[in-house]
């Protein structure tokens, strides 16, 4: 870990980061928020913004863990790096006590408008940010966006300040709001994302066991194939994790925001206003709202044009680590974040801090991988 005066020096170098990209490329900041839940859209008035979850990130806290190499790293200049968090919430409590259902990382090039998302898969097996090792997704249950932050910026070499999270509310409203998405659905699916949408409006006696009412309470997927979804069925699809474990689950999530964002581009100032009244109560985010307004007209510039999950593939495992459960282990995590910043940042050979090898080599001897 960096000494005092080092911290100070990368809180102030950071400082003046933040401040340069206000003065250049302000617009950009309301399209990450597109990624996650078209955020975008509904942020275009100051007026109605009282009703975020202003969570306040402590950016000295998270500066301080930034990894030696990463503020020098050229290859993450010019490309704003952001943490989208989906949490299990359904009664609108978006910080610290609830874990992250989704994590992905968007990365936006500031130049071309493109943009990369990368899932973290939640039951990855990882440094938490505070030298305990667990599911990645328990960071945000520990210590809300904050810790969450901070792990993703000590595992894999990375500068992100800001985050922006949504519960299950917020995603099932704009969807709704934007008319629905076009999802390709498998007949396997179909089973699970209907009993999905029934744990998530039905009734219960003992927590397990949930009924709901067919036409009233939800409306039943009954075939393969591409259609539209609404906001619960297409919640419900991101939740299911039966057909192709978690890593497809994933996949679909990715699917999903984009799926939101072409929609959005075409959404008509009616949509984007009827988006803002029902989306707020359910977003927090450490995104200044003043930054957002007057973009709107810039979103058909961004394309997502890639996607992918971390560990990647050819460097990751399952296995039963004790008490931790089954976890998503990272073999080699050194291996997997110099794959994350090609991905990312097209950096080719690039080199990791120390802290990312004494990671790798703790989680290596804690799962045998």
């Amino acid at each position: 870990m960096a000494t005092n005066q080092t911290r100070k020096k990368k809180s102030s170098a950071a400082a003046a980061r933040r401040a340069k990209r206000k003065q250049k490329r302000i617009a950009l900041f309301i399209f990450e928020i597109l990624v996650l839940a078209v955020l975008v859209m509904v942020l275009y008035t100051v007026l109605k913004a009282d009703n975020i979850q202003k969570i306040k990130v402590d950016e000295e806290n998270i500066n301080k863990v930034f990894n030696e190499k990463v503020e020098e790293n050229e290859a993450l200049k010019g490309y704003h790096n952001i943490a989208l968090f989906g949490v299990d919430s359904r009664e609108g409590d978006l910080g610290k006590g609830t874990r992250s259902d989704s994590i992905i990382i968007a990365s936006i090039n500031e130049d071309t408008g493109d943009i990369k998302l990368c899932s973290v898969y939640r039951d990855t097996y990882m440094n938490l940010s505070n030298d305990s090792y667990n599911k990645c997704n328990s960071a945000y249950a520990k210590g809300g966006p904050e810790q969450a932050i901070n792990m993703l910026n000590m595992n894999l070499d990375l500068n992100i300040e800001d985050y922006v999270t949504v519960g299950f509310t917020g995603l099932m409203k704009t969807i709704d709001a934007i008319g629905g998405i076009e999802v390709d659905i498998l007949e396997q699916e179909i089973r699970h994302l209907n009993n999905y949408q029934i744990s998530m409006v039905g009734t219960s006696t003992d927590g397990k066991t949930f009924t709901a009412v067919e036409g009233k309470d939800y409306i039943a997927v009954t075939h393969a194939g591409r259609q539209t979804l609404n906001g619960l069925q297409a919640t419900a699809y991101c939740r299911v994790r039966q057909v192709g474990n978690d890593f497809m689950r994933a996949e679909r999530q990715r699917n999903v925001l984009t799926a939101i964002m072409e929609k959005a581009k075409k959404a008509s100032p009616a949509t984007l206003n009827k988006i803002l009244d029902d989306v707020l109560p359910y977003v927090s985010t450490s995104l200044d709202v003043d930054e957002m307004v007057g973009v709107l007209g810039e979103v058909t510039k961004y394309d997502i044009v890639a996607k992918d999950g971390f560990p990647f593939t050819q460097y990751r495992a399952t296995g039963n680590l004790g008490s931790k459960g089954s976890c998503v282990i990272p073999v080699d995590l050194k291996a997997n974040v110099v794959e994350l910043h090609r991905f990312l940042f097209d950096a080719q050979d690039y080199e990791i801090s120390s802290e990312v090898q004494s990671y790798s080599q703790k989680i290596s001897s804690d799962t045998g991988r």
